[in-house]
């Protein structure tokens, strides 16, 4: 079985919007996450300019991974997100936006926070009082204390309590 290392998480929270946010004319746009199916992979590898293996993701059991979409436009992947329901609480091994909303010209902000607000979501429905956790990039432990309210754990853990959680959720979802 192959090891597996962490290499820890490298999104930025450009901003917390209410869904996400077209970055030139300022429009929000309603979302909707769902599973990622194997019909969506082809659209999601290096060749199409995705950082991470996400056919791997796919294929691990104890993982699902969700995709972001606008409403009434589910082609178009804003962003994946790959979650682990753990016995007390939700474990995100990867976060990427679409890479068209990456960088100084992408198109929408918010993708992100949007994704992370869906991993405390799916805590809460499980029963783990929105606590979710994942390894940082060092120089980015900082931004995410500030950005999600997460608190750095020790090494590069992160976690997002209860209280964090609910204020990211209060954010993106209001159901």
């Amino acid at each position: 079985m192959k090891e597996s290392t962490e290499i820890g998480l490298d999104f930025i929270i450009d901003k917390l919007t209410n869904s996400i946010e077209n970055v030139v004319t300022g429009d929000s746009f309603a979302t909707e996450i769902s599973l990622l199916k194997s019909s969506d992979l082809k659209n999601v590898s290096k060749k199409k300019n995705w950082l991470f293996e996400w056919n791997y993701e796919f294929k691990q059991p104890e993982r699902d991974v969700y995709k972001l979409t606008i409403v009434n436009n589910s082609d178009i992947i804003q962003g994946l997100v790959c979650l682990e329901v753990k016995e007390d609480h939700v474990y995100m091994h990867l976060v990427e936006s679409s890479p068209f909303n990456k960088g100084k010209d992408k198109v929408y902000a918010g993708v992100p926070g949007n994704l992370v607000a869906f991993a405390c979501k799916l805590s809460f429905q499980r029963g783990h009082f929105g606590n979710v956790s994942f390894v940082s990039k060092t120089q980015l432990i900082e931004h995410y204390e500030k950005s999600l309210g997460a608190i750095h754990f020790g090494g590069r853990l992160m976690i997002i309590e209860t209280k964090s959680a609910l204020k990211l959720i209060n954010k993106y979802f209001k159901d």
